[in-house]
């Protein structure tokens, strides 16, 4: 515990407190305090000019990054038919209707993210108290509930990310790992922030994008200058 706590303080020595970085600045300074002895992921602090506990206010979505997330994510699709197969070829670990939905409300939960044909939703539905708590519930909003199916299994596979805004208006999410070149961990940033930055709720007031802030798992935050960003209307 000693040697960690002697360790993050070295590291955070490394990071020049109260300054906001440029993001290619900032993600090779991600990658250069990843120093623990595993493939550190970087994730992404947002935090947003939103009143969480407004309906008309709450920001939820997904992005695909350009380069993934560096992370086998597994998949499972509730469809039946051509849909199932095409959800199948696209890589997901599980694909079907009844019998799925039966396996997963029974407790299996051995995967990353469901996708769900909407003509399943009335089945996958009964599910919403062991999938809902956990994330994992398929929304259209996010993307999960779809026509294409083996698509969005696709997307997911490659490197899609969920995110949405907690009760203190902040978003979290992967943007890569320590392992990834710096200029591929800066992209990654930069378009989910553009992608949040284009999300803004047409009754938040002021300035939409307050702070940002990027981190290797073990890492020291550092703080993200987001004046280049456009916010939207209003800013």
């Amino acid at each position: 515990m000693t040697s960690q706590s002697r360790r993050y303080r070295t590291l955070t020595q490394v990071v020049e407190k109260g300054r906001r970085y440029e993001i290619d600045e900032a993600a090779e300074l991600a990658r250069k305090t990843a120093t623990a002895g595993f493939d550190e992921t970087v994730e992404i602090t947002l935090q947003l000019g939103v009143d969480a506990k407004r309906s008309d206010q709450v920001v939820r979505g997904a992005v695909s990054l350009p380069h993934g997330t560096g992370k086998e994510v597994r998949v499972i699709a509730f469809a039946v038919g051509e849909a199932a197969e095409e959800a199948r070829n696209a890589g997901a670990v599980e694909a079907g209707g009844d019998e799925l939905v039966e396996k997963v409300a029974a407790g299996w939960l051995d995967f990353d993210v469901a996708i769900a044909h909407p003509e399943m939703m009335s089945k996958v539905g009964r599910l919403g108290r062991t999938l809902g708590p956990r994330g994992l519930m398929p929304s259209p909003r996010s993307g999960t509930v779809t026509d294409n199916v083996g698509r969005a299994v696709k997307d997911y596979i490659a490197g899609r990310v969920e995110y949405r805004a907690d009760a203190t208006g902040c978003v979290h999410a992967p943007v890569g790992r320590a392992s990834f070149p710096a200029d591929q961990l800066a992209d990654n940033i930069r378009a989910f922030i553009e992608h949040v930055a284009a999300q803004r709720p047409t009754g938040a007031k002021g300035v939409f994008l307050r702070k940002g802030c990027i981190s290797a798992t073990m890492g020291p935050g550092i703080e993200l200058a987001l004046g280049q960003v456009r916010q939207g209307p209003g800013n």
